[in-house]
């Protein structure tokens, strides 16, 4: 029996695809997780903080080290300077911060304004907070925000802005207009901004900035961030949150009853990563960058309209011609047909709306932090597949 404040919440989709790919023997292009990890110098951080003790409860706020680099790093790279004592506190993953942010800033019937179609733990914890979602659609094949719509989501009941770029799961890498547009609304309205920034190293020939460092929204803006992208460690759910000391205080306020702690061992090897290897993140995009462009070119030789994204692990195809009703549908019959695991855009959409008038309805998102060969192995797999639908 589930309660109300979950009810109508779709499962994650997932969990649901990579056990498909994992029962079907499919090569799993769903889930955004590399196959090779991060820096071994940092591992071994790890290997010997476990070694040498460091296996009990870590500080709540996180251990000094990793919040002091966490500083250096925004500071190194954004200009932006932190009090890691009070402005920066450690969370398990950016999912918990996430989580953190909304149940100790939202409170029951305040309005969130949020960019569709979005992560899929954004949903969740509005609901769960009592929140009331607000949805701004971003929409193919371009995926740019529309500043009017932006506008018209904002009212006297709007609490926060929940903004997401690099944009998961469209790719989309908010221009310096759009963030200022998103400034002028939360300064004009005086409305707190969480953003995930979870994928602010991984663009591609586009600049991530930071809202917090345009003017006036520091003192607004809850930055939240991970080293689970930018590392290649997406296992070890080390996350964080910045920004002014009331803020990062309502989430370290939350997070104190959901995991009071995270993974002591790994947040020396963290802080480490941050500190002694600032420029993998670099590399690791030009990699991507390359895995990127083989399997957009790759999906449009196969005569599937794809939009090459700016930021993240994916690239998204339209899938309105093969004969399906919808991009669910498409992605269940994929990996008996082709043995690949692609994930529908569906369950990222308001699950409100009507199905058939959803703009997700027929786009599917493929995931590129795969090896090359593993990459090039998904293509021939679809290549030599029949990829039309009942319909067509």
């Amino acid at each position: 029996m589930t309660v109300s404040r979950l009810r109508g919440i779709p499962p994650t989709i997932f969990t649901e695809m990579s056990a498909l790919a994992a029962a079907t023997g499919a090569i799993n292009l769903g889930q955004g997780f590399p196959d090779v990890d991060g820096p071994a110098d940092v591992v071994e951080r790890a290997v010997a903080a476990l070694r040498e003790g460091g296996n009990q409860y870590a500080p709540g706020p996180g251990v000094p080290a990793l919040r002091e680099a966490i500083a250096h790093h925004q500071a190194r790279h954004y200009g932006l300077t932190l009090d890691p004592g009070t402005q920066v506190v450690v969370t398990t993953g950016a999912t918990e911060a996430i989580a953190a942010a909304i149940l100790g800033l939202v409170e029951p019937g305040d309005e969130v304004v949020l960019l569709e179609p979005y992560y899929d733990s954004y949903l969740a914890m509005i609901q769960m907070a009592g929140g009331i979602r607000r949805p701004v659609t971003l929409r193919a094949p371009d995926f740019r925000l529309d500043v009017t719509a932006l506008r018209s989501a904002v009212s006297e009941r709007t609490r926060l802005i929940l903004l997401n770029s690099p944009h998961n799961p469209t790719g989309t890498v908010l221009t310096a207009a759009e963030l200022r547009a998103v400034s002028e609304v939360a300064v004009e309205h005086d409305l707190v901004v969480v953003t995930d920034e979870v994928y602010e190293h991984l663009t591609y020939g586009e600049e991530h900035v930071p809202l917090a460092t345009l003017p006036g929204m520091f003192e607004r803006t809850l930055t939240l961030s991970s080293i689970g992208k930018s590392y290649s460690f997406t296992g070890w759910k080390v996350g964080w949150a910045s920004g002014p000391a009331p803020l990062v205080r309502a989430v370290l306020d939350a997070k104190q009853w959901l995991t009071f702690t995270s993974g002591a061992p790994l947040q020396p090897a963290a802080a480490y990563a941050l500190d002694a290897e600032p420029d993998w993140p670099h590399r690791l995009a030009a990699s991507l960058r390359e895995r990127r462009d083989l399997l957009c070119e790759g999906l449009r030789s196969l005569g599937l309209a794809t939009t090459v994204p700016q930021g993240t692990y994916f690239a998204t195809t339209d899938i309105t011609g093969l004969g399906w009703p919808d991009g669910e549908a498409f992605c269940r019959a994929l990996p008996e047909r082709a043995g690949v695991v692609a994930i529908p855009m569906q369950g990222f959409y308001d699950p409100d709306r009507d199905r058939a008038d959803q703009p997700g309805r027929q786009l599917v998102r493929w995931a590129f932090c795969k090896r090359p060969e593993v990459i090039g192995a998904a293509l021939e797999r679809l290549a030599g597949a029949d990829l039309g639908g009942p319909l067509g």
